[in-house]
This record gives C-alpha cells, sequence and structure tokens, in this order.
C-alpha cells in the first residue's frame, strides 16, 4: 500500500535500527540518551515539532550525541481526523524546529493519497516493523518486552516513545531489550538520509 516508504532495513543482515517517538520531553529524552551512552549505541528520534521547540536544549544534545532526528508534525495531528491543509501545514510547521528529511506520520497513519506530495516534500517516510507498545497502559512492562522480543528480526525497525505516557513501560522494556538483543548478536544503527 506505501511501496515509498521503509518499514524495515536489510534483511541479509544481523542489524537493528532503533526508533523514538513523541520527543524530546526533558525527563524521558535525557534518560534514553544516556542509556544509549552507557550502550554505545546511536538512535533516531522522530520528534514533535512542539517538544522541539519548546526543548531546544535537547535537540542540540540529541545531535551532538551523533543521533539521527526526524520530523513527527508539529503537534502530532493523526491524519484521519484533520484535514489535508491542517496535516501538511502541520508537518511544515515542524520543520525549522527538526533538521533532516525524515519523517514518521502520527499515529502511523498516513492516506495512500498524500504519499505524491510528501514525497515532494520529505527525504525518507519511515515507519517500523516492531511496535513496542509502550504507550499502552493495558499492556504491563513485561508484555512491551515481549512484543520487541518476539517480532525483531534481521533490519528491524524497533519503534519505543520517549514521552511521559510510556515511561513506566518503557523504563523496563528498553534497557531489557537491548540486553537481550546484544546478547543475540545483533548490532544498532541509526537511520539516515
Amino acid at each position: 500500500m506505501f511501496p515509498h516508504t521503509l518499514w524495515r532495513g536489510k534483511s541479509d543482515e544481523k542489524t537493528l535500527y532503533l526508533t523514538f517517538d513523541d520527543g524530546p520531553v526533558e525527563k524521558e529524552t535525557s534518560w534514553v540518551m544516556n542509556l544509549l551512552d552507557e550502550y554505545q549505541l546511536k538512535a533516531t528520534f522522530f520528534c514533535v515539532g512542539e517538544n522541539a521547540d519548546n526543548n531546544a536544549h535537547l535537540m542540540k544534545e540529541l545531535l551532538s550525541k551523533g543521533h539521527s532526528v526526524g520530523n513527527h508534525a508539529y503537534n502530532h495531528l493523526p491524519a484521519w481526523k484533520c484535514s489535508r491543509k491542517a496535516y501538511f501545514s502541520n508537518i511544515e510547521k515542524a520543520k525549522p524546529f527538526i533538521p533532516g528529511g525524515l519523517f514518521r506520520p502520527p499515529h502511523g497513519q498516513l492516506y495512500p493519497w498524500y504519499m505524491k506530495e510528501l514525497k515532494q516534500t520529505q527525504k525518507s517516510i519511515v515507519m517500523w516493523d516492531v511496535l513496542s507498545m509502550d504507550y499502552d497502559n493495558r499492556l504491563s512492562k513485561h508484555d512491551v518486552l515481549n512484543n520487541v522480543l518476539q517480532y525483531t528480526r534481521n533490519g528491524s525497525i524497533l519503534l519505543f516513545h520517549d514521552s511521559k505516557k510510556a515511561w513506566e513501560r518503557m523504563h523496563y522494556a528498553l534497557p531489557a531489550s537491548l540486553d537481550h538483543l546484544l546478547k543475540e548478536g545483533y548490532t544498532f544503527k541509526k537511520l539516515e538520509m
């Protein structure tokens, strides 16, 4: 349905791509950056423009630490609940605060008929093939870890959230996932244009 989007990397390499949505926010994004420093890993952060605007120091830190960043719209507007004009305006509004050309649609919502315009304004549209579901408060932290470990395979793009809503589950599942996957021989790379 979306042939011009990236869902997964090369399946013949034992490489994974760690991504985070919805930051940057002070406590959660700072904690994730410190954890990644401990593991000497780089990741890709799909940032909400409003958060990037309000936390410019965190955006600067993400980039200075060598992580990549992508546009996740200014107000995290879902495509299915706003007009086409509002959707594209919200993406453009985020651009001054989020350098580069990576884009991930908020809530993963994307109309096929938006693809042509997105491809003209974004260098790469990135989805995922492993959703941790750390944002879902109906799941336990162990459920979130199991989601990651059960579905990860060569080339997977893993999705966590550096947000208050996901904090309790992400705080447990992220380091546990990294420990397990590194022991399995996976390497991690950030996404780049």
